[in-house]
């Protein structure tokens, strides 16, 4: 074999189910939520490490310093909250809002579009023979073969005909049960009336 064999397959990224990336995502908000934003990095590291883009890497490093910045003036702030000014109060819900819809907003819009672009793409396409491969003589009849003999697709679902119900059959029934009604209520018509 001068190295015409076949390739081995390229090795395609496995893709989480629906529902494990649905979870994954709920809780990654919900630990941004409840944190009030200081853990909002997390959610960024998992779509670095995802996405493998240098902007969600440098994005990482921008909201751990912001969180690292949050934390600060969180600490620096006085315990009691008369003696915290109208205007640091106002900073921090700003601080604290801007970065939790900033993360949340950009990691779930980012995410499900990077792995609807890996579902668009498919799957890789089949391994086909090189040009000079072609004129071999048993390739030749196993290409023959396959054109006289179509394989059936095992990934295709075969769904019986529908059967007919017989109609004029259950229009019997219901009217049969129709007549049965109509007489029950007749008769407990005339028992009213003769009281």
């Amino acid at each position: 074999m001068h190295g015409y064999g076949p390739t081995p397959q390229q090795q395609t990224t496995s893709r989480p189910s629906p529902a494990t990336l649905t979870t994954v995502r709920v809780v990654l908000v919900t630990v941004t939520v409840l944190s009030c934003g200081l853990l909002g990095w997390v959610a960024m590291l998992r779509l670095a490490i995802v996405t493998r883009r240098p902007r969600d890497w440098v994005l990482l490093v921008v909201v751990m310093i912001l969180n690292a910045a949050l934390f600060a003036f969180i600490v620096g702030t006085p315990d009691d909250p008369d003696d915290m000014s109208d205007a640091s109060v106002l900073l921090m819900l700003l601080w604290i809002v801007a970065l939790l819809a900033g993360v949340i907003t950009y990691y779930l819009y980012v995410e499900i579009r990077h792995y609807s672009s890996l579902r668009s793409l498919g799957s890789p396409a089949p391994y086909t023979a090189p040009a000079h491969a072609a004129s071999l003589p048993y390739q030749q009849h196993s290409a023959q073969q396959q054109h006289q003999h179509p394989q059936p697709n095992p990934y295709t679902v075969q769904t019986p005909p529908p059967t007919p119900t017989p109609a004029p059959q259950r229009l019997d029934q219901v009217r049969a049960e129709l007549d049965e009604l109509s007489d029950y209520l007749r008769k407990e018509n005339r028992e009213g009336e003769g009281r």
